[in-house]
């Protein structure tokens, strides 16, 4: 079974993306949460894997840490949830964002992932109850991003400048608080918010 593969980025159109290792390109599907980390197109990267075989196909799904593919591993043994619905998950909420879901049962909050109804939430929360301990907590979770709109696109833009996925997410943040604010406004707050914090380390 292929656990990782580090290559060179050639495709990223989530939730889709194709990575050259050796002169062989893998498609890869993966969750929006791995794709806030990527580097850009033509860079190298590392990915852990999971292979799901069908009847009809092989698929393979790249994740940016271990502890985001353990729980997609886990949420594949829930009944009723098959890979799209995992990697819905994984793109709706970081690892530590589900594990508080589950362990406040909070369904309300599942339910907003596209897909998850609420007698899958339910189901979610009791299934997973006893298994999140082996998922979250261990150090390696993923960043919780910015999941959509012009901060999603802001903080790619911030990732892309060079700040690591969790600098660019606390930025995003100090920038936001406007909803009708463009993504190039938050950028130039961020980055106004970067200029003054270093003026004021002097």
């Amino acid at each position: 079974m292929i656990g990782s593969l580090k290559g060179r980025l050639v495709v990223k159109a989530p939730p889709q993306l194709l990575l050259e290792v050796g002169g062989v390109g893998y498609e890869i599907e993966a969750p929006m949460s791995t794709f806030y980390g990527l580097p850009a197109v033509g860079e190298d990267v590392r990915l852990l894997t999971h292979l799901v075989v069908r009847e009809d196909a092989h698929v393979l799904y790249g994740f940016a840490s271990d502890a985001e593919r353990r729980l997609f591993r886990n949420l594949l043994k829930v009944s009723g949830v098959g890979p799209k619905m995992a990697l819905a998950i994984l793109s709706g909420t970081s690892v530590d964002g589900f594990a508080a879901c589950v362990e406040s049962n909070d369904s309300a909050t599942l339910t907003r992932i596209p897909g998850v109804g609420r007698k899958t939430a339910e189901r979610l929360i009791v299934e997973m109850r006893d298994r999140i301990a082996a998922t979250a907590g261990d150090g390696a979770t993923i960043v919780d991003a910015p999941r959509g709109g012009a901060e999603a696109e802001a903080f790619t833009a911030l990732v892309a400048l060079g700040y690591k996925p969790a600098e660019a997410t606390k930025l995003v943040k100090s920038a936001g608080g406007d909803e009708a604010a463009s993504t190039e406004d938050l950028i130039r707050r961020a980055l106004q918010f970067v200029a003054r914090a270093s003026g004021g380390a002097k």
